[in-house]
């Protein structure tokens, strides 16, 4: 089978946001959509095959129940893709989900864990917003469980992660398949076992290439606009600067974007700009921003799926999935002007 339509997918091919989407969809009253948008989003979803969930014929307090705990909903913008995707794949199960945000506060846990006690509790989704290591409460041994952008050090529980290594190699070779080799890297925080996954892909793909890695074209000091504005101007003040960035999430390349303007360059003619989470904004910023899609309502889909598969449930060693994360190449990507030009340079690869 291939991979299902989602909300994000019906609203890149709608040129609409997620939220638009998921209001047309769920066919919310007096919601603020005009008649031609709601018709864009409708044809979209048509287009692409989405599987409508269908909604309960019984009375919500009967029903099957699914709890999502999450640790935040504001550190990110990625919070309602996880909501989202569970929610759609619960009701295709005939559940619905229970969302408590317990800010990793054991009592909260607790507190969640008692409240879905008194339901027809099917299973729980423990999932984190920012990737990393977490300890699960005690009590969820003994409940079908699954780790949702995050994952346990003795692997007691099945979990699903995007796959960062492989995201940032696949960005990265998308820059050297267009002629650069000298490609910088802004890093996220080293805290962030994203930023060293996508710096680890990074290098990576420079290897594949036998393209040295230049510790001068690594830079990392923080995840924000601001930081990313910042270590771009840096890197423009080098003798020999950069063709090419590959930025750890779309925030840094925004930010990248601004300096390289500010310096009277023009993206991607003097320099391409690589970004990575995909966020809504970044396909309408001049030009539009290629960057790395993370799948995170594919991943929810996941964990809800797998509560019912009783081989991820009851496998002597816990699955570890990792989600593909698709390139979405857009205007931000050029060959180097070296090579536009025609004069000598390195090859292209295939």
């Amino acid at each position: 089978m291939g991979k299902r339509a989602t909300m994000t997918d019906i609203a890149n091919h709608a040129g609409v946001s997620q939220a638009t989407v998921s209001l047309v969809l769920n066919e919310v009253e007096n919601a603020r959509v005009g008649a031609a948008t709601r018709q864009r989003v409708l044809e979209a979803a048509d287009a692409l095959g989405y599987r409508k969930t269908q909604r309960l014929h019984r009375s919500p307090t009967g029903a099957r129940v699914i709890g999502l705990l999450i640790d935040d909903v504001t550190t990110t913008p990625f919070a309602a893709q996880f909501i989202e995707g569970a929610r759609d794949e619960a009701a295709l199960h005939d559940c619905i989900v229970a969302v408590f945000c317990t800010r990793r506060d054991e009592a909260l846990e607790e507190a969640a864990l008692d409240l879905l006690a008194a339901t027809q509790l099917q299973g729980v989704v423990y999932a984190a917003l920012v990737t990393q290591g977490v300890t699960p409460p005690e009590r969820l041994k003994a409940i079908p469980t699954i780790l949702l952008n995050c994952h346990d050090g003795e692997r007691r529980f099945p979990a699903v992660l995007p796959g960062d290594v492989a995201g940032a190699f696949a960005a990265t070779e998308a820059l050297l398949k267009a002629g650069h080799r000298r490609i910088a890297h802004l890093a996220g925080e080293s805290w962030m076992e994203a930023a060293r996954d996508r710096e680890l892909g990074y290098r990576r793909a420079l290897a594949s290439w036998d393209v040295p890695v230049d510790p001068d074209l690594i830079l990392a000091g923080g995840f924000t606009v601001t930081g990313g504005r910042d270590l771009t101007a840096q890197l423009l003040a080098l003798p020999e600067p950069p063709t090419a960035l590959f930025c750890f999430n779309d925030r840094m390349a925004v930010g990248a974007c601004d300096a390289i303007r500010n310096r009277g360059l023009r993206v991607p003619d003097d320099l391409s700009v690589m970004g990575y989470d995909d966020e809504d904004l970044v396909r309408y910023l001049q030009p539009p921003l290629s960057s790395v899609v993370l799948p995170h309502d594919e991943m929810a889909r996941w964990a809800v799926g797998a509560l019912f598969d009783g081989a991820v449930i009851k496998a002597e060693r816990p699955v570890r999935m990792k989600m593909d994360c698709p390139l979405a190449l857009r205007q931000s990507i050029a060959p180097p002007r070296a090579l536009a030009r025609g004069d000598v340079g390195p090859s292209v690869g295939s």
